[in-house]
């Protein structure tokens, strides 16, 4: 008699995907309750709340939440062009024969040009306008989309240093954009915290998002469907190129270098509290970098086959669930500050990857574990946008967020060369680095709070 072994694929339960929607769309709804509640037993902090972007009708606040919208708009553009080529673009190298280290060395390649040009990006920034910066960003998605319907196959690396510096870009010019453009405008300061929650909502949405269009534009037939991709990001780009040219106009910067850098110098370099805010910034650059480039890995040691693509949108979910539970924290529901809600986030994401990095775990709980780091993600990038608004001059945001990232490239950037491409160092011992960098973290937003601001004031009018 034969043996017949059976293999068996792993996927997440179906279940995961519901209580993770539920979950979300019972904390977005549930708060406007839960904050009126809160109001009428006479907080004056949350009387004053501006209405939401779910709010409908006419209000004294229709320009407020007509910008908050639109901009929600462009950044969801961004948002699925960035997913478009992080999802598919190792798929793509593999389709094209690239062996491990030819795709190794572009990623060190990218990190590098993000290291060397993308550090002074945000300075860039806020010596031209940030609004300048966007464009930028969707005119290198253009090219690279334009590039590869032209050639069918384009130089690796040039791909990977377009994509590298417009990831850069993107990691601080909407932010930076829409906080200029909000002071300007003379918009009410507390609908900023909203709003960051929000950025961080559709960006995880907007990546769903790609994903999907992603399986839609290859379809079954990938030798006929393969330039798609290319096409869908030129039409994105174009799309948020127009709504670029029709959005707010922007204030002419009229900044010399000389005074950028004396204010750069005495605002950011002198204040030990921004110090502080960058370095836990750059430790969730490298944390987070290191997650997307070892969870793969991580998942498939033991041999299973697993649907990898199924697992994506439980992350992205994850992150989602997390982001909606930022404005609970900072209404004044919860007496805990912002620093008190990041020191807890980065301590129990800096366990979950020290589990992950020295016990090994089934793929369901590793599944789990990923969630939980996410969720900590979505409510992390909204309260240290919270931070930098309190801390950083409008003038001088761009520039301090894209420098913060230096130290987390360069750290990248030696991972790579030693453990992934000279295999000198194992997967373990660079999540365990990654979890340090929370640990630190966390520790670093403890002295932000008995050195900050008391109470909260920030650089703008309330």
């Amino acid at each position: 008699m034969g043996v017949v072994i059976e293999s068996s694929v792993w996927e997440p339960n179906p279940g995961l995907y519901i209580f993770i929607f539920f979950a979300s769309l019972f904390s977005i709804l549930a708060f406007p309750y839960a904050s009126n509640k809160y109001s009428s037993t006479g907080s004056s902090s949350i009387s004053s709340k501006a209405p939401s972007l779910f709010d409908h009708g006419i209000s004294p606040t229709a320009s407020s939440l007509r910008f908050q919208r639109n901009f929600l708009l462009i950044y969801s553009l961004a948002s699925v062009m960035e997913g478009l080529w992080s999802v598919f673009g190792e798929f793509e190298l593999a389709y094209y024969g690239l062996s491990r280290e030819q795709m190794m060395f572009s990623l060190c390649v990218g990190f590098a040009a993000s290291l060397l040009i993308g550090s002074f990006l945000g300075v860039l920034s806020d010596l031209i306008g940030p609004k300048k910066v966007c464009f930028l960003f969707c005119i290198l998605h253009l090219f690279l989309g334009l590039w590869k319907r032209i050639i069918d196959q384009p130089s690796v690396l040039a791909a990977s240093i377009c994509l590298s510096l417009a990831a850069s870009i993107f990691s601080f010019s909407f932010e930076t954009w829409m906080v200029v453009q909000h002071e300007e405008q003379g918009h009410r300061q507390d609908m900023l915290s909203e709003t960051f929650w929000l950025m961080s909502f559709f960006e995880s949405a907007s990546l769903i998002g790609s994903q999907v269009l992603s399986n839609w534009l290859i379809g079954n037939n990938v030798d006929k469907n393969m330039a798609s991709h290319s096409t869908a990001a030129i039409f994105l780009a174009i799309i948020a190129l127009v709504c670029l040219l029709r959005g707010w106009t922007e204030t002419p910067q009229k900044v010399a270098l000389k005074e950028y850098r004396a204010s750069f110098s005495t605002y950011i370099f002198g204040d030990k509290r921004i110090w502080l805010l960058v370095w836990a910034q750059a430790c969730l650059h490298f944390s987070v970098a290191v997650f997307w480039i070892l969870w793969a890995p991580t998942i498939v040691a033991d041999g299973r086959e697993v649907h990898l693509g199924l697992i994506y949108p439980c992350f992205l979910g994850s992150r989602m669930l997390g982001s909606t539970i930022f404005p609970w924290l900072v209404s004044g529901l919860s007496s805990l500050r912002t620093e008190d809600c990041l020191v807890y986030a980065f301590i129990i994401m800096g366990l979950v990857l020290s589990i992950t990095a020295y016990d090994y775990q089934e793929i369901g709980v590793l599944v789990t574990l990923f969630c939980i780091f996410h969720a900590g993600l979505g409510m992390i990038f909204p309260s240290l946008a919270r931070l930098r608004t309190m801390y950083v001059p409008n003038a001088l945001r761009g520039g301090m967020i894209s420098l913060s990232q230096a130290p987390a490239n360069a750290a990248i950037l030696l991972f790579l060369v030693q453990g992934k491409y000279y295999n000198n160092i194992g997967n373990s011992t660079i999540i365990a680095f990654a979890a340090l960098g929370l640990f630190t973290a966390a520790g670093c937003m403890h002295v932000l709070k008995r050195w900050g601001k008391q109470p909260y004031h920030n650089w703008h009018k309330l």
